[in-house]
């Protein structure tokens, strides 16, 4: 390199050190364009998508702004399909933080360094396969003649297994075509997304605070929950973030097993592709999005951003 090219890049350097925001700028500016472009620019045309409309007639889409196809969408059938998903999702998540915690609270405070590598180890694990070679190996386990119902054949709770799948709603002909298999599902591929960020907030509350407690006569139950609870609660809705938003934008587990009655994201595939319904399709994926802004804005005032 000449003098004359390393004494430039020497004054850029400079240059560039004594104003740290043009450096940010700098920095930021071509993935912050790439978001707003492709992200953002998507997301927009997708709102504005959703204020078209179907002609009866004609079956074409009407590109005027209208809210016909969000009165449509306030039908009872596309609000069965809101509330199924929406309920789906809260119950995966609040199954998943009544797993999780004691998993996660085992590791911290409990396990030695090799006990807790290995839970680490077997709560990482299954995110190394392939999703859908998970869901359809339990589409088999979960089958009518799969594993599962051999077992409690075995175990001689083919009655109980029966009386389960005849409950209304959440039954079927089998776990594989039930919303209880579909339940099972979801909490194991989601279930480390809510233990990781569980670990990462309990390894932030000081072992100080937990003994002050045990010395001013707290038991373990009152320290747990006055303590140790509160403090982690930032890493439980921050795991809650994943576990609701995945569950609620999945459609391949919902696709795979369970009943015929759609969740939200298969409802959009088949508008945006066997019904060509384009503005539907967009107005159902308004849907998670408003929920998970108002979910997100709640998980910001709970602290879950600083256990992520």
């Amino acid at each position: 390199m000449s003098t004359a090219a390393a004494s430039a890049l020497q004054r850029l350097s400079t240059g560039l050190y004594l104003r740290p925001r043009l450096l940010l700028g700098l920095l930021l500016g071509p993935p912050l364009a790439w978001l707003g472009v492709v992200y953002l620019g998507a997301l927009a045309a997708l709102l504005v998508q959703s204020f078209f409309y179907i002609d009866q007639f004609s079956g074409l889409v009407v590109r005027r702004l209208s809210l016909a196809t969000y009165r449509e969408l306030l039908t009872a059938a596309n609000l069965d399909i809101v509330l199924r998903t929406v309920a789906m999702a809260a119950a995966v998540t609040l199954a998943a933080a009544v797993l999780a915690f004691p998993l996660a609270f085992y590791m911290v405070r409990h396990a030695s360094l090799r006990v807790k590598a290995l839970c680490y180890l077997a709560v990482m694990l299954p995110l190394w396969s392939s999703y859908l070679v998970r869901v359809y190996s339990w589409k088999l386990i979960l089958a009518k003649e799969g594993i599962v119902t051999w077992l409690a054949g075995q175990l001689g709770l083919d009655g109980a297994l029966a009386a389960v799948l005849a409950l209304p709603v959440i039954g079927g002909p089998s776990l594989s075509t039930s919303d209880i298999g579909t339940f099972l599902v979801f909490l194991y591929v989601w279930l480390p997304f809510m233990v990781l960020p569980i670990v990462a907030a309990l390894e932030r509350v000081p072992r100080s605070l937990i003994e002050a407690s045990a010395d001013l006569g707290a038991g373990p139950a009152t320290t747990f929950r006055w303590v140790v609870l509160p403090l982690a609660l930032p890493g439980v809705v921050a795991g809650s973030v994943f576990t609701f938003s995945l569950t609620l934008g999945d459609y391949i587990i919902p696709g795979v097993i369970g009943t015929s009655h759609p969740f939200i994201g298969q409802a959009v595939v088949q508008h945006q592709g066997t019904a060509g319904n384009i503005p539907m399709a967009a107005a159902l994926t308004v849907v998670p999005i408003a929920i998970m802004a108002v979910y997100l804005a709640v998980a910001r005032r709970l602290g879950a951003f600083e256990a992520l």
